[in-house]
């Protein structure tokens, strides 16, 4: 996607990014930048990873929130402090809180992972207030705003704030210093655009020739459509499911700073995300979060690009709740062609059932879903019943066996009003 270059207002400078690695020093680890043998050989790049997982709230966000409260006046501090976020904002903010002995008020949505939630409560101990707020950031950000107006306490911003910006731009001087070869591409992904707005400050100074390709999923775009419209656009109805990526409208600093530096901005469907959640848990013993791998899940875009190049991935974060498992896992399947909802009409008929199993399904087949009442004397009996396969080419044959047999009633993939109620 090409953007309009203009001059933000308001520009990250080096040195501002580099007081801000001093001041967090005493709270923020500096995190691995690791070679991935596995995305490397993939791709046929090298591709490093910058481990904000590691972090000791588990996600960069700590240095932000910390550079943000450690600019505070004395007075500012007294009254305490006030943010909203989705999780990962409000864990830096009450680490920050309880290391410095001032009190915090933190809005979090009401669909905030559990785990989050308490992990919020963990780092900030007995400092800071917790308060469940709304469906999305923006409602918990609404009811922020209001305690600071009436109560005059200070608005700690998740992303659009000038020293929140800086504590996130030092990523951008580690992977500098970090790595031994020029990089070519960093991809990052966006929620806000904090992280992204103080990489673009870091790297366009030190490393000119970097390209910034920020990242977010496909059911929240709010930057990729923000720069598609020139104008910073707030968009209504996104799917909540990468929590940390997904709010209504970036921030006003961060849309003209990643309009006018990023060299690209991409979307990535919420089940890719998935699968890499699943492969990187498996196959490398990573734990990341949603958010923590859209970078990772991105790379499959560019992967003609990135040959033989040096790629960084930002992993954000790992504040990922285990019960969120068999959900990942249902997104994964259905963006690989591999799960399948239909409504089958069953003869009432004894036997029906085994001729549907013994007959239909192929060997690979596996019902995971199945729900039947028998309600009346009618010749059929809908039934709704997933159904997962082994290769996404079975598909077809097997809708073509319903339909030999007087099973089928519809498919319900394609469907999204109905689908909504099943997944």
């Amino acid at each position: 996607m090409s953007t309009i270059t203009t001059t933000p207002v308001y520009f990250p400078k080096l040195v501002d990014i580099q007081k801000a690695a001093t001041i967090i020093n005493e709270v923020a680890m500096i995190t691995p930048l690791m070679n991935s043998i596995r995305y490397s050989r993939r791709y046929g790049a090298n591709v490093l990873l910058k481990r904000e997982d590691l972090q000791r709230v588990r996600s960069y966000k700590i240095r932000g929130a910390f550079n943000k409260i450690s600019s505070l006046t004395k007075y500012q501090l007294e009254k305490g402090v006030v943010c909203a976020s989705a999780g990962n904002h409000a864990q830096g903010v009450a680490f920050a809180c309880n290391h410095l002995g001032i009190e915090g008020t933190i809005y979090m949505p009401s669909v905030t992972p559990k785990q989050k939630v308490e992990q919020t409560k963990m780092f900030g101990g007995d400092h800071v207030k917790i308060v469940l707020e709304g469906d999305t950031f923006d409602d918990s950000f609404k009811a922020a705003m209001q305690i600071c107006t009436s109560e005059g306490k200070t608005f700690v911003h998740p992303f659009d704030d000038v020293k929140t910006i800086e504590g996130q731009g030092t990523i951008g001087l580690e992977i500098f210093n970090q790595a031994n070869v020029p990089i070519d591409y960093v991809f990052v992904a966006i929620g806000g655009g904090g992280l992204a707005s103080g990489l673009c400050g870091a790297l366009k100074t030190l490393s000119p020739n970097t390209k910034i390709i920020g990242v977010e999923p496909t059911g929240a775009p709010s930057m990729f459509t923000s720069i598609q419209n020139n104008k910073n656009t707030e968009i209504y109805n996104i799917d909540k499911f990468i929590d940390g990526a997904a709010v209504q409208k970036v921030g006003d600093l961060n849309f003209e700073i990643c309009k006018a530096y990023l060299s690209d901005m991409i979307t990535v469907p919420e089940g890719l995300v998935c699968q890499t959640i699943l492969d990187l848990y498996n196959r490398d013993a990573i734990v990341v979060e949603p958010a923590g791998a859209l970078t990772l899940a991105a790379l499959e875009f560019y992967k003609d690009k990135i040959k033989g190049k040096n790629v960084v991935c930002i992993v954000s974060g790992s504040n990922n709740d285990i019960t969120r498992t068999a959900e990942i896992k249902e997104r994964a399947l259905l963006y690989a062609d591999l799960k399948h909802y239909f409504i089958v009409r069953f003869p009432q008929r004894a036997g029906a059932l085994k001729q549907f199993v013994g007959e239909v399904l192929g060997p690979n087949d596996d019902i995971t879903h199945f729900e039947y009442s028998k309600k009346s004397s009618r010749e059929n009996g809908p039934a709704v019943v997933g159904i997962e396969l082994k290769d996404k080419k079975d598909l077809q044959p097997l809708m073509d066996r319903m339909k030999a047999y007087n099973f089928f009633g519809d498919y319900l993939n394609d469907k999204p009003d109905l689908f909504q109620f099943l997944v």
